[in-house]
């Protein structure tokens, strides 16, 4: 037969090092399969003279989360009336787990005013944040180049393998998905440019529109996109995860180098997938025009297959292999930049993969803004 739990308040006469302590007695057992005091009966017991309460639990027999929850109330309603509580009469798994509780920070919610100031101050939050992340990402940056240079010498360290699976799981497995986008894609190219071109009787120029489209600017946008989407979250997820593990802290004691071993292979991979799959998606958009034109516009096969042949230069498909190779880096730049970023939780890694696929969008844009207007300069 279980003995119930035995509570009381008892002032510890004769104890110079604890005068005016008041200790709060606790005996049997403290689970929560029993009848628990509660804790605002103690509590409306305290003199109001009470400046300092303790435990004594030489008593207690066995206890569980009752006795924390019966201990954090009690330390709640103290902090509020200002009364210093000393939990050091507790068993030493409950002074843990009440340390391991009070150690977790308390979340901040986010502020909802939409008002102008709430605006303004989340737009600087975010200017701050990014110049506060910029040297981290070129100093990333620097040691992603010097991988590189160590892979020119040789003395690059990373698994073969590893490089194989990197291009297997962002080469061929992902020919479904960029086969379905840019065969719409070249749906719809063909259908804007019919509706222009079919004003003037020049709908035969739909080969020159999609092919020059796809192969030129439209696939390796897409695709890079594509991947970013699917790849470049991945990426920081499997690192993420490694941080929380604390497995890249066990690369280093190793004097492995993370950047090589993690990050260099992935970024190999995308470089050589990403223009393979941008001319993958240039041909896929081409057979949507090719549809389109066929069955819409009563274009015959041979005379777009002929349109098609004399739009298309060497320098549309090295312009486009150019761009994918680009795209690419920079998929695996912002993937494993973020995911080496990851703080060491749960929430952190989705922040991460939610920062990667923004990143290297954003980055894909500038890149393809800045590739264009050098190309036009150069009458490329």
């Amino acid at each position: 037969m279980s003995v119930a739990p035995a509570w009381q308040l008892d002032l510890r006469p004769g104890d110079a090092d604890n005068s005016g302590t008041l200790f709060i007695v606790l005996g049997g057992r403290w689970c929560i399969d029993q009848k628990l005091p509660s804790a605002g009966t103690l509590l409306a017991r305290l003199p109001t003279s009470a400046r300092r309460l303790g435990f004594n639990a030489t008593t207690l027999s066995d206890w569980d989360s009752g006795l924390l929850t019966f201990v954090a109330v009690i330390g709640k309603s103290c902090a509020e009336q200002g009364i210093t509580l000393d939990v050091g009469g507790l068993p030493a798994g409950a002074q843990r787990l009440l340390a391991m509780a009070a150690a977790v920070p308390e979340q901040k919610l986010a502020a909802r005013d939409g008002g102008a100031q709430g605006t303004f101050a989340r737009v600087g939050a975010a200017t701050l944040e990014f110049f506060r992340g910029a040297p981290q990402m070129l100093a990333f940056l620097g040691e992603v180049v010097l991988s590189l240079l160590r892979l020119v010498s040789g003395r690059a360290r990373f698994r073969a393998r590893d490089l194989w699976l990197e291009i297997e799981q962002v080469g061929p497995r992902a020919l479904p998905i960029v086969s379905v986008i840019s065969f719409l894609v070249g749906l719809i190219l063909a259908y804007l440019g019919a509706d222009q071109l079919k004003l003037v009787g020049a709908q035969i120029f739909i080969a020159d529109l999609v092919a020059i489209g796809m192969v030129r600017e439209v696939g390796a946008l897409m695709t890079g996109i594509i991947i970013a989407g699917r790849t470049g979250a991945a990426f920081a997820a499997q690192l993420g995860t490694m941080q929380v593990n604390e497995e890249i802290d066990a690369y280093q004691v190793l004097g492995i180098s993370a950047i090589d071993f993690l990050v260099l292979p992935r970024m190999l991979a995308l470089m050589l997938m990403v223009p393979l799959l941008t001319l993958y998606s240039g041909f896929i958009g081409m057979l949507a025009g090719l549809l389109v034109s066929v069955t819409i516009f009563d274009i015959g096969v041979f005379e777009y297959y002929t349109e098609t042949l004399r739009a298309l230069e060497f320098k549309q498909f090295a312009v486009g292999l150019s761009k994918g190779t680009v795209y690419g880096a920079m998929i695996a730049f912002a993937g494993c930049l973020r995911g080496m970023q990851c703080g060491r939780s749960a929430e952190a890694v989705g922040h991460a993969a939610t920062s990667a696929v923004v990143t290297a969008i954003l980055l894909i844009t500038i890149a393809a803004s800045i590739m264009t207007i050098v190309y036009y300069q150069l009458g490329i």
